[in-house]
């Protein structure tokens, strides 16, 4: 059995050591800061976009406004929306002519004063060619008795010239006579008619009617003027396209609209069918406008025309003035390094993470390529399989031990 002998200082050393280091060890536990609950994201490859997005809708092509070509009565359309309608044969609308207005008391005693009048002038009129055949045949009968003695050289000539003319002059009075009679009988008419009333116009068999014929095949899109009514010429009366011919057009800010280019690939959502249809954009419109947000902002539109590329079968119930949601793709990757757009925050004017590196946050300084709202490209900085914190808050700083949140 080996004693050591020790001093009294290395005793006293002996006996402090222990409590020293237990009691050091336990403030160290009890004081040491708690790891950082957080979200943990893995950097995976897979495809990205970038697209813009906003609500459109659908319309034909080539829409056709027939119009009433003259003023009058429409008769009422029969046709309805979806009827087919083939070019100059079918009839769109009958026009006849408008019924007269009614007449106040004070023009109704005109008109009648003017109808007494015409009817005198033509009772005038007939007495004038009475006179007007008697003279005739006095002057014929004169004329044949001037002939016989001139047969017999017991007239002159000259007498014989003048029976000839009084012959023809009063012919041509009761020429003069019966074309007066003729204008004053016109005249009653005339005057009867500005008594003619709405009670007293023309019935429906009787209608003189102008037919409005379609000016294109395809199908009837809307009755604008469906009940029968007094029209101007110009009127809107009926809306006619192709419904197999349709394009889509969504108006975006004008912001979001000089990021597009011709050609771009489209996906038409939320139209109603399982899969999302495809598309191309074919126009951006030069001329923007204002439009009133719902918050009731104003904002300046651009109108961006999208042709479907499917086939008609896989959009046949689709018509004309349907919503839809085209996402037209500004730039995609099939196989990129990405990260949920959440890890990302600004660091010294650059873009960083923080890498959960063995349960400690280390910042990392990244380079990004294509972004979304919702993921970014990594061009430089990480590798795939690491994991990055998603929405670092202040608690989380290099080197503070992380704790991923169940």
């Amino acid at each position: 059995m080996v004693t050591l002998n020790l001093t009294a200082p290395q005793r006293r050393l002996a006996f402090w050591a222990p409590i020293v280091i237990v009691g050091g060890s336990f403030l160290f536990w009890m004081f040491r800061p708690e790891a950082v609950p957080v979200d943990i994201a893995t950097v995976s490859r897979g495809p990205i976009t970038v697209s813009i997005s906003d609500e459109g809708e659908t319309r034909v092509k080539d829409v056709f406004v027939v119009s009433a070509p003259v003023p009058g009565l429409m008769r009422r359309i029969a046709l309805k929306a979806g009827d087919e309608v083939i070019a100059s044969e079918t009839v769109i609308a009958q026009i006849a002519p408008s019924d007269p207005i009614f007449l106040d008391r004070r023009s109704e005693s005109e008109s009648r004063a003017a109808v007494r009048a015409a009817e005198a002038a033509l009772t005038l009129a007939r007495a004038a060619l009475r006179r007007a055949e008697a003279e005739y045949d006095f002057a014929a009968a004169e004329l044949q008795r001037y002939r016989g003695l001139a047969a017999r050289n017991t007239v002159s000539l000259n007498d014989l010239d003048a029976a000839e003319r009084r012959s023809r002059t009063a012919d041509a009075a009761v020429e003069e006579a019966r074309a007066s009679l003729q204008v004053r009988s016109f005249e009653l008419e005339q005057a009867r008619a500005r008594l003619v009333t709405p009670t007293l116009a023309r019935s429906d068999d009787d209608c003189d009617c102008l037919n409005v014929f379609s000016p294109v095949s395809g199908s009837v899109l809307r009755v604008l003027q469906e009940s029968e009514a007094v029209v101007m010429s110009g009127a809107p009366l009926i809306e006619i396209g192709n419904p197999g011919k349709l394009e889509i057009v969504v108006d975006l800010l004008s912001g979001d609209a000089v990021r597009i280019e011709l050609g771009q690939r489209v996906l038409i959502e939320a139209w109603g069918g399982e899969v999302p249809l495809n598309g191309v954009v074919r126009r951006i419109e030069p001329f923007g406008f204002t439009k009133v947000s719902a918050l009731g902002i104003e904002e300046q539109r651009v109108n961006v025309l999208v042709d479907l590329t499917d086939s008609p079968a896989s959009w046949q119930k689709l018509g004309h003035g349907f919503r839809v949601e085209p996402r037209i793709i500004l730039a995609e990757s099939d196989d990129a390094l990405k990260v949920p757009r959440a890890a990302l925050f600004r660091e010294s004017g650059e873009w960083a993470v923080f890498v959960n590196q063995n349960g400690r946050a280390e910042l990392r300084k990244v380079a990004l390529g294509l972004e979304n709202g919702l993921e970014a490209e990594i061009l430089s900085g990480l590798n795939e399989g690491e994991q990055v914190v998603l929405q670092p808050g202040d608690r989380v700083s290099p080197g503070v031990r992380l704790q991923e949140r169940g």
